[in-house]
């Protein structure tokens, strides 16, 4: 839910907005989304956390992990839309599936087959499935 001061302040209702956040920038998107009503979440070449991206065989979450994704995302309750990269080189495409299995409200991800970490929006299917995403299936959610 937006809070009162920020929804009177700017006249902004939750369904109004939609969050983006990019790599690092799915951190501060995931934990506002888990914390806040908004029409949709979009998380593009997200990570689980910083821990995972640095040591990959990381099964828990530590309390110094600054960036724990994976704890957060079963707290969303907007519809979430995850992009990943098949060949991801800096967050492994696993990130992105992980997050998948754990959101409350999963729409069809898009997963860029042959995509690493800086050319996903390279593809002709990125903005095609951003198009189709808040077009028409956020109209019907």
């Amino acid at each position: 839910m937006v809070p009162v001061e920020y929804s009177l302040r700017y006249g902004i209702r939750p369904e109004s907005v939609i969050i983006y956040g990019q790599s690092i920038g799915t951190v501060p998107s995931v934990d506002l989304a888990s914390r806040y009503e908004s029409a949709a979440v979009i998380l593009h070449s997200p990570l689980t956390s910083g821990m995972r991206v640095a040591f990959p065989d990381t099964k828990k979450t530590y309390c110094f992990d600054a960036f724990p994704n994976i704890d957060k995302i079963s707290k969303v309750t907007s519809p979430v839309l995850l992009i990943h990269g098949t060949e991801d080189e800096v967050i492994d495409f696993s990130h992105g599936l992980a997050l998948y299995e754990r959101c409350q409200h999963p729409v069809e991800p898009l997963w860029v087959e042959g995509a690493g970490h800086n050319d996903v929006e390279l593809y002709g299917q990125y903005l095609e499935r951003l198009k189709q995403f808040v077009a028409h299936e956020l109209v019907n959610l």
